[in-house]
């Protein structure tokens, strides 16, 4: 008889931790890490630091929380520090669907099986961002734009989800990009400020500032509808102005990136359910809705077999481009 995998042993344990009791046995009692595996400024930062800034207004743990960027290698930095730290609850890895894409495009020194899932916390949109007096107005005018000459796409990382996102724009806008990758949104943002990119995909939070402030604007957004309904991010626009990318002529009609949480393997199930409680309890707060208002995300929280049956539904689709790409590790 075959032995059980780490990950669906944990996986279960989460599940049995939130159909049980509301509060599970094991407490910190010691200062807790939040790793952001991106650099300062992008999404996976932005939202371990609202996370962490809702835990402490609230006093929903007693120990102190410092938040630590581990971006390197594309994210890689952060989840082979979280396997590194196996048995170790004090270690809480907040990435996105890198977690189990890179190990699939390359040669890592981790897989997401060697981590305990906890939860997807929401659903990040993409949309495509080019300067504020960049010549095109739609996603058809910046198409016509780069099939004429060379454009460069910044974007956060190497073959994640940026890079994913830009290749299926050149098939379906029949283009070439050169994709630039960056450490996080937040640098690529600024690459696009300075000229020395055309354009990049950033989620709506990692662009926020830039949009207000009129240095960049967003052409479309990757949704099968627009965003919805907030307050005004310029004197005139908010992010339900802005169209869809297929109703522009880019033919993408949904494209969003997970918000995810994990501890290192060979924690127990009831340190494990102790963190799915917790980021229940933050969900649970109006300063969690505001965040989600403003960085115009989906708010969702997916934990046990739900968790489970996303990350095999994105795994074949990555696989798909991954292999048209020629990326898929041998």
């Amino acid at each position: 008889m075959g032995r059980t995998p780490l990950f669906l042993l944990s996986v279960s344990a989460v599940v049995l931790a939130c159909n049980g009791p509301a509060f599970a046995a094991w407490q910190p009692q010691k200062p807790i890490e939040f790793v952001a595996t991106a650099g300062p400024g992008g999404g996976t930062d932005n939202i371990a630091r609202a996370v962490q800034n809702i835990i402490t207004k609230y006093k929903l743990t007693d120990e102190p929380i410092v938040v630590v960027n581990k971006g390197g290698g594309s994210g890689a930095e952060g989840y082979v520090y979280g396997k590194a730290s196996a048995g170790d609850p004090y270690k809480v890895i907040f990435g996105t669907s890198n977690a189990w894409q890179q190990p699939l495009v390359s040669k890592v020194a981790f897989n997401y099986t060697d981590l305990t899932p906890i939860a997807a916390m929401a659903q990040d949109e993409f949309l495509l961002w080019v300067k504020q007096d960049a010549p095109y107005k739609t996603a058809g005018d910046y198409l016509k734009a780069a099939a004429a000459g060379e454009f460069k796409m910044g974007g956060a990382q190497s073959k994640d989800t940026d890079e994913v996102l830009t290749r299926m724009i050149e098939k379906a806008g029949h283009v070439k990009i050169t994709y630039i990758p960056f450490k996080s949104g937040a640098e690529a943002a600024v690459q696009l400020a300075g000229g020395h990119v055309d354009s990049h995909v950033n989620n709506p939070s990692e662009s926020l500032g830039q949009w207000r402030g009129g240095t960049q604007r967003p052409l479309c957004v990757f949704s099968p509808k627009r965003l919805p309904e907030g307050p005004k991010i310029t004197s005139t626009e908010g992010w339900s102005d802005v169209p869809t990318c297929a109703e522009q002529g880019l033919d993408i009609k949904q494209y969003e990136q997970p918000r995810t949480v994990w501890l290192p393997g060979k924690v127990t199930p009831d340190q494990a359910a102790y963190y799915v409680d917790l980021m229940r309890k933050v969900q649970a707060t109006p300063e969690w809705k505001d965040y989600i208002e403003k960085s115009s995300q989906i708010d969702t929280f997916l934990t046990g077999a739900d968790f489970d049956k996303f990350i095999k539904q994105d795994l074949e689709h990555v696989k798909q481009v991954a292999s048209e790409q020629g990326w898929l590790v041998k």
